[in-house]
């Protein structure tokens, strides 16, 4: 089951131009938000990234930037790793 989170609110941004087609955004995304194509990522899902920042990490292009750490992605991953519910701040009760 794939994730979404808030529509059109991702930090993440790409430049195809900037891609040299290595393809590494598409193995370390945990939500397959990038696939290939034609020799190049494309972003399919962008409502999916959780703003890991795993695909701009391992890019050796710099053809991806993402805030990491912030808003509900930073929440969730938190919830995870303490086992509470996320707290993200943004004042809705289903935001996360």
């Amino acid at each position: 089951m794939k994730h979404k989170y808030l529509s059109n609110v991702v930090t993440l941004s790409y430049a195809n131009e900037n891609c040299v087609g290595c393809g590494r955004c598409t193995e370390v995304c945990p939500h397959g938000v990038f696939v290939m194509d034609e020799g190049k990522a494309r972003i399919v899902d962008k409502d999916s990234c959780m703003e890991c920042g795993a695909c701009a990490l391992n890019c050796p292009a710099n053809a991806i930037e993402v805030d990491a750490g912030v808003g509900c992605a930073a929440a969730i991953i938190m919830g995870w790793f303490t086992g509470k519910e996320p707290i993200c701040g943004c004042g809705g009760g289903d935001c996360c």
